[in-house]
């Protein structure tokens, strides 16, 4: 009895209401379910974008330390580690450009005269697991590949990461860095001479992130992206750019992730695939999924809040 919950950015405020409509209240300093047995599953990425990102924080890892959830690491708290620690030959494991610095600013200025504060849950950060699974289900942040989650169980400690992998995973080309950009991150594939898009963040790209839950024989580069994008060709993907053929099929134990800042009315990609970020921070919404076990996942188990303008106005109209 698991409730699944995407991708927060900070958005406490949206956070407690979900909490709340789902039937978790705070008799104590920590949200609980009125059923003991039913608790929360985060699957990463907490800070950065969002207006209260310390008040997240605080949420999550308080009902972390009392037992009423789990917390996956995102990409986001990965990223705040590398580019919180320093080299050994100068810099930071993370380059301190100017795009890194935008997307970490609102934490960095949330934080800002609350350096031991802010220590102290990047350490927090090196003790959330990578990935989590059971006999019924599995989570990660942004991609399940079964040979490079079998790999990582051989690198962690516990599915965790230490100082010294953090510091071996930034190296480029290193079988630890690429799987920990695909298990954060995502698959990708890069477009074909001459096509590339600007990213959310307006930065430009020429590679996309791919459906690793469909096979990519039978797929062409527009149906294959995550994001909807027009210019992308009707054409089949050129198969020898995978790293890997490997897609998870529609006979593996469900899984859940974030990542993805999916756009639209939450719905299941498949019996199997549940997508939890629907954008949250871009005024979308913040989604969870009620888990009972059951092997087809159904979009009726789904509970979202509206982070959206719009929406808010009506609610107070109404």
């Amino acid at each position: 009895m698991i409730d699944f919950i995407g991708d927060i950015h900070g958005h406490a405020d949206k956070l407690e209401e979900l909490l709340q409509k789902l039937g978790y209240s705070k008799p104590n300093n920590f949200y609980v379910h009125s059923n003991p047995n039913r608790t929360v599953l985060f699957v990463g990425d907490y800070i950065d974008r969002g207006p209260k990102i310390r008040e997240t924080l605080e949420i999550v890892k308080s009902m972390v330390d009392n037992g009423s959830a789990i917390a996956l690491m995102g990409n986001h708290e990965y990223n705040a580690l590398c580019f919180h620690y320093q080299e050994t030959d100068g810099g930071h494991l993370r380059k301190h450009l100017i795009k890194n610095i935008v997307q970490h600013y609102k934490t960095l200025k949330q934080f800002q005269n609350r350096q031991v504060e802010y220590e102290a849950y990047l350490e927090w950060f090196k003790t959330l697991p990578l990935f989590y699974e059971t006999k019924e289900f599995r989570a990660v942040h942004a991609c399940w590949d079964e040979k490079t989650i079998d790999f990582l169980k051989t690198k962690l400690v516990n599915n965790r990461l230490t100082d010294d992998l953090i510091i071996e995973s930034v190296k480029k080309g290193t079988e630890l860095n690429e799987a920990i950009e695909q298990t954060l991150k995502g698959k990708e594939i890069e477009l074909p001479q001459g096509l590339s898009f600007d990213d959310k963040d307006g930065t430009n790209r020429n590679e996309i992130r791919i459906k690793w839950w469909e096979d990519p024989a039978e797929m062409t580069y527009r149906a294959i992206s995550v994001e909807p994008l027009e210019n992308l060709p009707e054409t089949k993907i050129d198969l020898s750019l995978l790293k890997s053929k490997d897609f998870y099929n529609e006979e593996q134990k469900p899984v859940f992730f974030g990542h993805y800042w999916l756009k639209g009315k939450p719905l299941l990609k498949r019996e199997n695939i549940c997508c939890l970020d629907y954008s949250v921070a871009k005024e979308g919404y913040l989604v969870a999924y009620s888990f009972d076990g059951e092997h087809h996942l159904t979009d009726s188990n789904l509970t979202f809040v509206s982070n959206s303008k719009k929406d808010l106005a009506f609610s107070r109209k109404v």
